[in-house]
């Protein structure tokens, strides 16, 4: 099974994009699903069909091609009854009208997270050979797709000291409060949602997943997908290819227009200097909007041209680890557009903790590296490089923001630090 997220800047069409390559794959006979995480739903509107306004399972929009759109209350009922159940409890003790509590206890950022548990369900079902995702903008997308491991340290490190205390004290706050406090359902209901979006995660940054940043040719846009491009790798995601959308066609004889042909040349020329190791197709602005299956399938036809536009994406993942010759091993994550002044590096037991300008990823090591000390980092090349070694008795820890020629388990390693 194949699955293509779509993401990028809002407006820059990555929906009809993302639609179409669905629409492709099923015009060739795929089974197919499209489904979105983007709050404002507009993938049925781009195929020009109906999507019923709480759809638990996905719409045939045409031959091979299903269309999904998650409700996230119609999900959160099915999905977290134990959590609804308590939210309402406590709502109903504050006084909240009933109505209205039922509708607060969708919680911000739901309709996301269950789109990505919907989406797993449906990887799990057998009934896919490709599986097209028309994500949320940028931003959003990368705080979901950083969710399973952030939410892995909070069930691994917080939630059982906090379910100990509350079943420790709950009479005592009950009384105390006034409002009921959570039982061991939903703690239970937390931990089974870590445990969905682990699996999401791996699926995700499998073999067999990549995502396709959508870009228009404008400065701002490009460089909001080059930070993209370094933020998905962080986070152990594949890109496997670029589109740059709406690209005005050079025979244009009309002055204004002729002007955005030699501003998007501009912007074209960098697109292909900062994605050098990746395809990047493009799409000529068109006369009118691609709307409805068939318009979608020419556009995607024209995009891709003779490239398969389901061939799993090619060579090794960004995060890769090596056995070096007399003991310990280099880890190497792919880092492109990344200074080694912007990169920290912490080691914190068994977890390599790694911040790039305003995003951070807790990667736990696996017991091979656990076992080893860091030796150093450097950055080279677009590419964050650790070396392990083994260990040889106590090191003290490294002061923060210091690099030295081994760090403890407490040290911090900056890759801008003294080498």
């Amino acid at each position: 099974m194949r699955i293509i997220l779509f993401t990028g800047k809002g407006g820059v069409g990555k929906s009809s994009v993302a639609a179409g390559t669905a629409a492709m794959a099923a015009a060739r006979g795929r089974r197919t699903l499209v489904i979105s995480t983007d709050t404002a739903h507009s993938l049925a509107d781009a195929c020009d069909a109906e999507a019923p306004a709480r759809a638990a399972e996905p719409v045939e929009v045409a031959p091979h091609l299903h269309l999904q759109q998650v409700d996230p209350q119609l999900r959160f009922e099915q999905s977290w009854a134990d959590i609804q159940r308590y939210l309402l409890s406590v709502l109903d003790a504050a006084g909240m009208d009933p109505v209205a509590a039922e509708e607060m206890t969708v919680i911000p950022g739901a309709e996301e997270v269950l789109a990505l548990l919907e989406l797993r369900r449906q990887a799990r079902s057998g009934a896919w050979d490709v599986i097209v995702v028309d994500c949320a903008p940028t931003a959003e997308t990368l705080r979901l797709l950083a969710l399973p491991e952030a939410l892995g340290w909070y069930i691994e490190r917080l939630l059982p000291i906090q379910r100990r205390l509350v079943r420790a004290l709950r009479p005592v706050l009950n009384r105390a409060a006034g409002v009921p406090m959570p039982g061991d359902g939903v703690f239970d209901a937390v931990t089974r949602l870590h445990a969905e979006l682990d699996e999401v995660h791996a699926l995700l940054t499998g073999p067999r997943a990549s995502v396709r940043l959508v870009l228009t040719p404008e400065q701002v846009v490009l460089a909001e997908a080059r930070r993209a491009f370094t933020s998905l790798c962080l986070y152990g995601y594949r890109v496997d290819g670029v589109v740059a959308n709406r690209v005005f066609p050079r025979e244009a004889t009309d002055p204004w227009v002729a002007g955005w042909v030699r501003a998007q040349d501009a912007v074209l020329a960098e697109v292909a200097e900062s994605f050098t190791d990746l395809p990047v197709w493009t799409s000529a602005y068109r006369a009118q909007e691609p709307v409805g299956v068939d318009a979608l399938r020419e556009l995607a036809e024209s995009l891709y041209v003779t490239d398969d536009p389901l061939a799993p994406p090619s060579g090794e993942g960004p995060f890769q680890v090596e056995r070096l010759d007399g003991g310990g091993a280099l880890a190497r994550l792919a880092l492109p557009f990344v200074s080694r002044a912007e990169v920290d590096l912490a080691r914190n037991g068994d977890e390599l903790v790694m911040t790039v300008g305003s995003h951070r990823r807790l990667l736990t090591l696996p017991p091979g590296l656990a076992r080893l000390r860091v030796a150093g980092a450097r950055v080279v090349d677009g590419e964050l490089q650790v070396r392990f070694t083994e260990p040889a008795g106590s090191v003290e820890p490294a002061e923060p923001g210091r690099l030295t020629g081994a760090t403890g388990a407490t040290g911090v390693v900056r890759s801008g630090g003294r080498r």
